[in-house]
């Protein structure tokens, strides 16, 4: 290692040891609430709205949102961004009001009270949470953070062993102080990631001129036409339902919400987490992405390392690689943390033993689940198109289980054993429309061309509701009934309300 190489590995060691530190002092004052599993998974209820909008923002950003989106070099993919601020307003509004009516601990726990108790749609919607953060999310990250780990220090090491530090320092914060020092360090990185994120694109713009003269208009435009990778009506079809669905029924970023004191600062985290994606995070996404187009042209995935390598000096290297594994940290650590809640809370206290030492579970869970992602990590390394194949197989999952939140919460007297084979029945549908409909399209035995997949994602989320209740209705004997007072004037006042 060269000695500009070594100062910069010593600027990233001190960046990251001092978001350690802060952390520690933040935390080691904090008293226990009693609850074993509030204080592992919740915080003990005592986390502010700053902590909560910080730890929602980095969980969502990763070296892969930063990559990924920049990589397209179009302004069309800020929709993804902004149509999470709706989403985030639909959370505070509509699901936290919700969650803290019948005191969730996990997600799933609202689907098992409105399902009249039962706990089998908790676990089986816990389970499928759980599976893909241990096989797939966990790994994933360990994957992409070591590579980058490897390329900007030039590490003569293998990709797992610098996996394994990084799951360890995820693991120490998650195992060590729980949620609430997963939720601090990601609103301290938040502000390193942040920082750095905002520089490039700042100096990106100063690199160009001030200037996108040579990057193509259609790629300078918010409005997707019939055959861009987002046409605008998706934006009305199944657009909001994904956000929806990460937001508001997502156990890895919802967990945060559920640890504020009360719903109104649990609203006020949400609201600003809207504001953060609204304001900053835009030009973090695209900024650079299109820069890079007006100076080499297009680049794919390679576009962020290259604008990034263009316009930091050489002196900010290891403070960029603190940004980026604090980014990729926080996920890590997030994501760990809910995986052991959902067993924890659906699964062993469920089926198991719904008492004995939480605290002690917790973290051989952990423990567990991050031995394992490093484990995984060579089966990622160099398999992009599994990793993508993947990503496009959990779309199979996310349109019936927010069918099954959205059946339990608009009727009544729905039988969770419908809901459930709904789950089977949805991805089977999904498959038949996103992947069946295309093949046979281009062998010409269909001659409709198919709509884009997130059309696709709104139909079936319909189909899955509508098939819910008429399995409840032929093969349970039961007639759902919607409930009205959901619209009711009060409830619709109380929802555009500023309050």
């Amino acid at each position: 290692m060269s000695a500009s190489a070594l100062v910069q590995f010593v600027v990233f060691l001190l960046l990251t040891g001092l978001v350690g530190l802060i952390t520690w002092l933040q935390c080691r004052r904090v008293k226990s609430s009693g609850d074993e599993v509030r204080d592992q998974f919740l915080a003990g209820g005592g986390l502010s709205w700053v902590f909560i909008a910080g730890s929602l923002t980095l969980t969502n950003i990763s070296t892969d949102t930063l990559v990924g989106w920049n990589g397209n070099q179009m302004l069309l993919v800020l929709c993804w961004e902004l149509a999470g601020v709706p989403g985030l307003i639909l959370l505070a509004k509509v699901f936290v009001p919700l969650y803290y009516k019948y005191n969730c601990t996990t997600v799933t726990e609202l689907l098992e009270r409105r399902y009249g108790g039962n706990k089998h749609i908790r676990a089986t919607v816990g389970g499928i949470f759980l599976l893909g953060s241990v096989l797939i999310f966990l790994p994933a990250m360990l994957y992409t953070s070591s590579l980058l780990m490897k390329s900007l220090f030039a590490l003569d090491v293998p990709l797992v062993a610098i996996a394994a530090v990084t799951a360890i320092i995820g693991a120490a914060y998650s195992i060590g102080g729980g949620l609430r020092a997963v939720a601090v360090s990601d609103t301290w990185c938040g502000v390193l990631v942040f920082g750095m994120a905002l520089l490039v694109a700042f100096l990106s713009l100063n690199a160009t001129g001030w200037s996108l003269a040579n990057v193509p208009p259609e790629r300078l435009t918010l409005i997707g036409g019939p055959d861009s990778v987002l046409p605008w009506p998706t934006l009305l079809t199944g657009m909001i339902f994904t956000q929806l669905y990460y937001w508001s029924t997502n156990q890895t970023i919802t967990q945060r919400i559920l640890a504020a004191p009360n719903i109104r600062e649990a609203q006020k985290g949400a609201y600003g987490a809207a504001a953060i994606r609204l304001l900053l995070v835009p030009p973090m996404v695209v900024i650079p992405g299109l820069c890079a187009w007006q100076l080499f042209g297009p680049l794919g995935d390679a576009t962020y390392g290259r604008i990034v390598a263009h316009v930091l000096p050489a002196w900010l290297s290891g403070a960029f690689a603190a940004a980026m594994f604090a980014a990729v940290m926080s996920s890590y650590n997030s994501t760990l943390n809910s995986a052991a809640s959902l067993y924890v809370c659906d699964l062993h206290r469920a089926y198991v033993n719904p008492t004995g030492g939480i605290g002690r579970l917790s973290t051989w869970l952990q423990v567990g689940f991050a031995l394992f992602s490093i484990a995984l990590v060579p089966f990622y390394a160099g398999a992009e198109s599994i990793i993508q194949l993947i990503q496009q197989l959990l779309g199979l999952f996310s349109m019936p289980i927010l069918a099954a939140f959205i059946t339990g919460l608009l009727f009544r007297n729905v039988d969770a054993r419908a809901v459930i084979a709904t789950l089977v029945f949805g991805a089977a549908s999904y498959a038949l429309l996103s992947f069946g409909w295309p093949a046979w399209h281009q062998a010409g035995v269909v001659a409709l061309k198919p709509p884009h997949f997130l059309h696709l994602m709104f139909v079936n989320l319909w189909l899955c509701v509508g098939f819910a209740l008429v399995l409840n209705r032929l093969a349970f004997g039961r007639r759902a009934e919607f409930e009205w007072t959901a619209f009711s004037r009060s409830n619709l006042r109380a929802f555009f309300s500023t309050n």
